[in-house]
């Protein structure tokens, strides 16, 4: 149920207190009221109000006292004043004090909607920053994937299936697309989630650092090993190691690989006595594996070691229904880590971004919502926002419009709308950037009835 915004009302002049009561329930919000300042006080220490509208200069107890309460008990509470002494002193005073706005009495109604929706507006926004600042605190080591696609809830309802079981498992599907991810959800919901999980990319080192990465060395094992470092697998032991690019690996290390499964032991470089491990192995590629092991690259044995369950997830292009869900929390993700107040994306944005295949998958969308968290100059994160190719593809992408597809003069007059809009209206730029001269550029203009300062 959607929450309706809680409002307190004090004013010691029944009139006055009638007239907001009756504007403030009929904006739909639940509403309290109060003639008694000191019994304001106590309804604020047992219940918490998204704004509380307040008389300035009342017997007892005065609007500054009950400000003062509300910032020591409900900080994100916002405070508005009411006064028929309106002075400039006084509001400076409450403006200082943390009061949100002041309203001068006789005040009109179109005035205390507004400043009580944009009140209730930023309460809003602090409230949503607050519980995605405790979501972000949360899944620090914890996870979780954002999807409604029905597809990727049977790949979430199999991977929690897996996760107490300790059987090994084989991740794949195109870079980008949450492998990862995935790894450490199943990992998070096994019995290993309180030990180490440990992630290593075999295709990002040579077979000598691999191994040493692996399988770590005794000191003095080589030149240069001037003490005793322990493997990943070893480090790993009583957790999870997920190999991605796993068909990166090359076949003698998948041979001491092989062994450290089937033997639950593993041999550091220059030793000869072998250490007992437990490890869970989750691997990952974005290459069709069976191909590498019809091809010979990758050795079936092992295969079949890793690929006790397997999981592939699709691209980001085959679940379009996941792609304003993840724009979303991309956007309140980096909105809160860089301080900004960006809650919107604007509908040609999410157009654009549907339409689009998306190669670097749900990485890729990160990216993008991040860059334009960074460039936005307000709360809404525009097309002007958006990498070059994307704006690109805003104009080259044929959409319907009123049930048809739009013809080539819809399409130039869009562009040169576009163009126009990204120079700041500046023809002259414009024109070079259309590659045509002014004289063409306003012909065009008065052919499409686009004004032309």
């Amino acid at each position: 149920m959607e929450h309706r915004p809680q409002v307190l009302i004090v004013d010691d002049e029944l009139i006055a207190l009638r007239n907001l009561e009756h504007v403030m329930v009929k904006e739909g919000y639940e509403v309290q009221s109060t003639q008694s300042s000191a019994n304001a006080l106590r309804i604020i220490e047992e219940k918490t109000f998204d704004i509380v509208l307040t008389d300035l200069k009342m017997e007892k107890v005065d609007g500054m006292q009950i400000l003062k309460k509300c910032r020591l008990l409900h900080p994100d509470t916002e405070v508005i004043m009411i006064t028929g002494y309106a002075t400039v002193e006084s509001a400076i005073q409450a403006m200082k004090k943390g009061a949100y706005d002041y309203i001068a009495k006789p005040f009109k109604f179109d005035e205390v909607r507004k400043v009580v929706k944009e009140a209730i507006e930023k309460v809003r926004l602090k409230k949503e920053n607050t519980q995605l600042r405790e979501q972000l605190a949360n899944y620090q080591g914890r996870v979780k994937i954002i999807t409604q696609d029905p597809g990727m809830q049977g790949l979430l309802d199999t991977s929690r299936q897996i996760g107490p079981t300790d059987c090994n498992v084989l991740i794949g599907g195109e870079s980008g697309t949450g492998k990862e991810l995935f790894a450490r959800f199943i990992h998070f919901n096994s019995k290993r989630s309180e030990s180490t999980f440990l992630a290593v990319n075999c295709g990002a080192f040579s077979e000598e650092l691999l191994a040493n990465e692996l399988f770590g060395h005794e000191k003095g094992a080589f030149t240069g090993a001037s003490e005793l470092k322990k493997g990943l697998i070893e480090m790993a032991s009583g957790g999870t190691l997920f190999l991605d690019e796993i068909t990166e690996m090359p076949p003698s290390m998948q041979v001491k690989l092989l062994r450290v499964i089937q033997e639950k032991e593993v041999l550091r470089l220059g030793s000869t006595a072998p250490l007992g491990v437990d490890v869970r192995f989750i691997a990952a590629t974005n290459r069709n594996i069976q191909d590498a092991v019809k091809g010979g690259s990758f050795r079936q044995d092992l295969f079949f070691r890793l690929n006790v369950v397997s999981i592939n997830i699709p691209p980001l292009s085959r679940r379009k229904d996941d792609i304003p869900l993840l724009s979303y929390y991309f956007l309140k993700k980096y909105a809160v880590l860089m301080k900004k107040d960006v809650h919107e994306i604007s509908q040609d944005v999410i157009g654009i971004l549907n339409n689009y295949d998306f190669p670097g998958n749900v990485r890729e969308l990160e990216n993008i919502m991040e860059r334009g968290v960074a460039l936005a100059n307000g709360s809404v994160i525009e097309v002007a926002h958006l990498p070059e190719d994307l704006r690109e593809l805003s104009i080259r992408t044929f959409r319907k419009k009123e049930g048809k597809i739009p013809s080539l003069e819809d399409q130039e007059m869009a562009y040169i709308q576009w163009v126009l809009g990204e120079t700041g209206g500046n023809k002259t730029l414009a024109a070079q950037i259309l590659e045509i001269d002014r004289v063409s550029l306003w012909r065009k203009l008065k052919k499409y009835g686009i004004e032309a300062d």
